[in-house]
């Protein structure tokens, strides 16, 4: 109990940790340099790989031939989304971790995931939209519908103050809800059921500027109400009364914190889908790096979480020949780190 004080007093005053604090600018630009670099492998490497000197010139001075096309047209928009989504997954899955005390909860625990899914179900059954550009407002909307149940339900289960406690509780019973509905509807119309499969796998491909246009304004709104709330949740570290008894308005906090996973993911995976392990994984890489305190473990987050997202849709690219969408290779990469971070450190301390 006194490590735990220890740890979470460091990360409400903001004090560095020693050596680890000095390092910490450091680390940020190595993790900016990282992130360059994976989109620059991005816009080269695929099933026909471009010169690096043919993409700066598609980028500078496009001429209209095929190695432009393929930069500009397909790779750009691919690796601007793989950018994005990896950005919000990450910082989704700190601040879902920190709001849950919950060191194995991922973004989906809100019901996001499932609110999408069941959005864009919907339009694709109902209202014949076939295409990103079309549902990808019936997945937001659904995702921000759920989450909102998920924490009116999560604060009447704690008598009006959503704890970590109910907010997983009433987030586990609307995923079961909606992945109950969704299955029916979707079993219920074979074309929605071939659009859905594709989108639930989560995949970067097929997405083009006007999509991620449309992803942007949320993402910047959901990056800045987590910046806000990175103090907050140094602070609900400590516990709810401690929280209290420092002056912090736990429910405002919770609130702004529930508000930017909401927009963060809930964006990402309208786009792009539901993409596994993510959310859940880099938040314990970020926090080896940074430490606890959240004003630097939510940038770290989201910069890790766009290096490999980017990372694994380029192995995608090259191991299948761009047959193996970015949510099946992270899948595959995942679960063997995921476990290996729990025997290395044990579940408790993660």
């Amino acid at each position: 109990m006194a490590t735990t004080l220890t740890r979470g007093s460091d990360a409400a005053t903001g004090a560095p940790p020693g050596r680890a604090g000095r390092r910490r600018p450091l680390t940020l630009l190595v993790l900016v340099v990282a992130l360059v670099l994976a989109a620059a492998l991005s816009l080269v490497y695929g099933v026909h790989p471009v010169p690096p000197g043919d993409v700066w010139r598609a980028l500078t001075a496009p001429t209209g031939g095929e190695h432009d096309i393929i930069v500009r047209s397909l790779r750009g928009p691919r690796t601007l989304a793989g950018v994005l989504a990896g950005l919000a997954l990450g910082i989704g899955g700190a601040l879902m971790q920190g709001h849950t005390r919950n060191p194995i909860a991922d973004p989906g625990l809100l019901g996001v995931n499932q609110g999408a899914a069941f959005g864009i179900v919907t339009a694709i059954v109902l209202f014949g939209v076939a295409g990103p550009a079309g549902y990808v407002w019936f997945g937001f909307a659904g995702a921000l519908v759920a989450a909102a149940v998920v924490f009116l339900l999560g604060a009447v289960g704690g008598r009006g103050d959503s704890t970590p406690v109910t907010l997983a509780l009433a987030g586990a019973a609307v995923n079961a809800l909606l992945s109950g509905l969704t299955a029916a509807v979707v079993l219920a119309d074979r074309q929605g059921m071939e659009v859905f499969r594709f989108w639930q796998v989560g995949s970067l491909a097929g997405r083009d500027y006007a999509v991620l246009g449309q992803m942007l304004p949320f993402l910047l709104v959901g990056l800045l109400l987590a910046v806000v709330n990175a103090p907050g949740l140094n602070t609900l570290a400590l516990g709810d009364d401690v929280a209290t008894a420092l002056g912090r308005d736990v429910v405002r906090t919770r609130v702004v914190g529930v508000a930017a996973i909401t927009m963060l993911v809930g964006a990402a995976v309208a786009v792009c889908g539901p993409i596994a392990f993510l959310g859940l994984i880099v938040p314990h890489v970020a926090r080896a790096l940074s430490g606890p305190d959240y004003r630097w473990l939510v940038p770290f987050a989201g910069l890790l979480g766009a290096v490999l997202l980017l990372v694994a849709d380029v192995l995608g690219r090259l191991v299948a020949d761009d047959r193996l969408e970015v949510g099946i290779m992270l899948a595959v990469l995942g679960a063997p780190v995921f476990i290996r971070l729990v025997r290395r450190k044990g579940l408790s301390r993660l």
